[in-house]
């Protein structure tokens, strides 16, 4: 899924082929590098028209992770339209938790609270 302008001249004509071989890889290729798209360019508002594609000539597992979306679709659009992010609560939560399996069972609470708090 890397960019087309990124591939080699052997890959290019290997993905040629595979997309000529198979109409559903093709399909779900196109979709994967739309939605991207949505992703990357922040255009929650055009995702309800991606699900319905999807949901309407995807191959199965595609059209799977479109009804998936549409369970919590508030949510999805402001994940994709929105500029904050939970990326920053995640990574201190990630953190916490390694420190904490690191000094599982060696250290008192004390000092894990020390650790937390203070960063090197």
């Amino acid at each position: 899924m890397c960019r087309r302008e990124d591939l080699s001249t052997k890959d290019e004509e290997r993905l040629l082929q595979v997309r000529l071989a198979c109409p559903e890889i093709t399909r779900a290729c196109d979709l994967a590098r739309t939605f991207h798209n949505l992703a990357t360019h922040r255009r929650g508002h055009l995702l309800m028209d991606w699900i319905r594609q999807a949901e309407q000539d995807a191959p199965a597992p595609v059209r799977g992770f479109a009804g998936f979306l549409r369970q919590d679709l508030d949510a999805v659009t402001a994940g994709l339209t929105l500029e904050w992010s939970s990326g920053v609560v995640e990574g201190n939560a990630n953190r916490v938790k390694t420190i904490k399996r690191t000094m599982y069972n060696r250290a008192s609470f004390r000092l894990l609270r020390i650790r937390i708090l203070t960063r090197p």
